[in-house]
Formats: C-alpha cells, sequence, structure tokens
C-alpha cells in the first residue's frame, strides 16, 4: 500500500478569490478525459530529463485536469520527491502520489488557504474553489465510533488514530478528499502502464476520504449542533461538499475496471457504506440537494 504524506498546518495570511457561482439542479460531474489517447511517441522518447515536458503532454491528451494542475504548480520544488524517472511505466505509477502531493501544494498555498478557516480545492481545469469557510470543527477522530468495520482500517490509523492526525479538523478532511480525488484520474488514465502497486490503493483512498467526510457530518450535527447550523449556513462549503460526492462516484466508476490494480475490492465494500441512509441523508441534508443512487451516481435528481 502506498502511504501518502500527511500534511501539517501551514502558516497563512493571504486571503483567496471569489469562488464559483452554486451549481444549478440537476447536475452530473463530469469532466474531459481521453485514456485512450495515443502517447507510444511519449514512452519511447521518455528520459529522466524531460519528464516534466511528458507529464504535461501525457495528460494533455488523456486528462487536461491534470496538465492544467502541472503547468500550475510546475515550478514547485517538490515535484522529484514523488516523480519516479526510471521507465515510462513507474512514472505513470508514480502519479498518484505527484499529483495527490502536488494538489496538497496548490490548494493549501498560503496565498489561498487559512489553516482552519477557509480552504482552496483544485477541483479541474476550469473550476477552483477558493475562501471556502471552515469554521474550525472539532477533531476528525471522534468519527471513530461510527466506524463498526476494518475496511478502512490502514488509513484510520493514520489519519484518526495517530496522536497528531487524529487532532485535526474539518480542514484536514477535505484537505485529504480533494488530493485523492486528483490521485486517482492521474491512474485511471495510464492505467495501462502501471505494473507494481504503487497506486494500488488509489480508489481506497478516495472511497474513505469521502467516508471520513460524511461521518464528520454526521458528527457535527449530532456533538456539535453550534458548529453545524455555521457550516450549514456557508453555500461554498454546501457547493464544495456537493461537488466532492459526486466527483468521487466519478472516478470510482471509471476506475472500477481496474479495481487489482488501482484499488482493493474493500473500495467497493467502503463505497456501500457511504450510501447508507444515514449518510445519504446527512448528506442531502446538508448541502439541499437529492443525489441519485442508481447507476448515476454522480448526478443530483
Amino acid at each position: 500500500m502506498t502511504v501518502l504524506l500527511a500534511l501539517p498546518p501551514l502558516a497563512v495570511t493571504t486571503p483567496a478569490s471569489a469562488a464559483t457561482t452554486r451549481t444549478a439542479a440537476p447536475y452530473c460531474y463530469e469532466e474531459p478525459s481521453q485514456p485512450t489517447a495515443d502517447v507510444s511517441d511519449l514512452k519511447a522518447r521518455f528520459t529522466a530529463s524531460n519528464w516534466m515536458q511528458t507529464l504535461q503532454t501525457m495528460y494533455r491528451r488523456r486528462w487536461p485536469s491534470g496538465e492544467a494542475l502541472a503547468v500550475a504548480q510546475a515550478r514547485d520544488q517538490y515535484w522529484t520527491q514523488f516523480v519516479r524517472t526510471n521507465s515510462f511505466e513507474a512514472f505513470a505509477e508514480s502519479m498518484m502520489v505527484a499529483i495527490h502531493e502536488e494538489t496538497h501544494m496548490w490548494d493549501l498555498d498560503p496565498a489561498r488557504t487559512r489553516w482552519n478557516v477557509h480552504t482552496a480545492a483544485w477541483i479541474n481545469a476550469s473550476r477552483q474553489d477558493t475562501t471556502v469557510p471552515l469554521h474550525d470543527g472539532f477533531p476528525r477522530k471522534e468519527i471513530i465510533p461510527l466506524i463498526t468495520d476494518r475496511l478502512s482500517d490502514s488509513m484510520d490509523g493514520i489519519y484518526l488514530r495517530d496522536r497528531t492526525q487524529g487532532e485535526y479538523h474539518l480542514q484536514g478532511v477535505l484537505a485529504e478528499l480533494n488530493a485523492g480525488l486528483t490521485g486517482l484520474p492521474a491512474v485511471t488514465v495510464v492505467q495501462e502502464y502501471i505494473r507494481g502497486i504503487g497506486a494500488s490503493n488509489a480508489r481506497d483512498i478516495a472511497a474513505t476520504n469521502l467516508r471520513y467526510l460524511l461521518l464528520y457530518l454526521r458528527v457535527a450535527k449530532s456533538r456539535h449542533p453550534d458548529y453545524w447550523t455555521k457550516i450549514k449556513n456557508e453555500p461554498k462549503l454546501r457547493e464544495l461538499v456537493l461537488t466532492q460526492f459526486l466527483r468521487t462516484a466519478y472516478w470510482l466508476e471509471k476506475s472500477a475496471p481496474y479495481t487489482g490494480k488501482l484499488g482493493s475490492p474493500d473500495a467497493d465494500r467502503i463505497t456501500a457504506t457511504n450510501y447508507s441512509a444515514e449518510n445519504i441523508a446527512i448528506l442531502e441534508e446538508f448541502t439541499g440537494r437529492r443525489v441519485r443512487t442508481d447507476t448515476q451516481k454522480n448526478c443530483t435528481l
């Protein structure tokens, strides 16, 4: 299993720009991708010195949102900690971690995020949410009693039971989910080149972090009513939560044929619990929108 970096709070000072307008119903989350576009020429020319050019061109052809993020983060000094360049296959496999972590770098840049006050989220090439209010919150470890299975146990140990990570509030929950939702498409669209286990929990990460968000909302309502009232009255936050729910469904469906390579069977089992009556009820109450639970789970009603 690939373990991703758990980022600490950043020192932040600068407010972000305006966020996008709420989406009108009915709404289906979708974004462009062409996972069969030819990249054989990129594979043939790949070297350790042209990896950034290769990355941008590869995603320009197969997943434009990945190209846009790579362009936005091209000067970040930390890429080389995550990108493997010993072969094209290793390079493709390393994209789950690289894109996941560079999403953190964009989202949590001090120009956009003020820890526990407001956050930002790179959604795709055409949408980046900023100044999403958080109103602090409570430690995410409080959701542990609602997890009655061991399907997400390895991640629970990192993000919930860890002495430091367990104390993170809604900021941490949203940040990990958003990064997971870029890491998953990053490898879904190049899955045929993945040979190892470096992306083998991409689907689990997305499903588990959505689990954490839904349970966090349930605990907010039941144990922190004042906080629940505050966040429920924040349109930007409500829209972001809805988008992330639909977006998770969208990319889990796109990646479903590659279970085993991009995730364990537990990802689908976790997803089934995410669609429990209690979880759908809290999502719909919080967002004010009804969601589909049939074969078009990436859509509202």
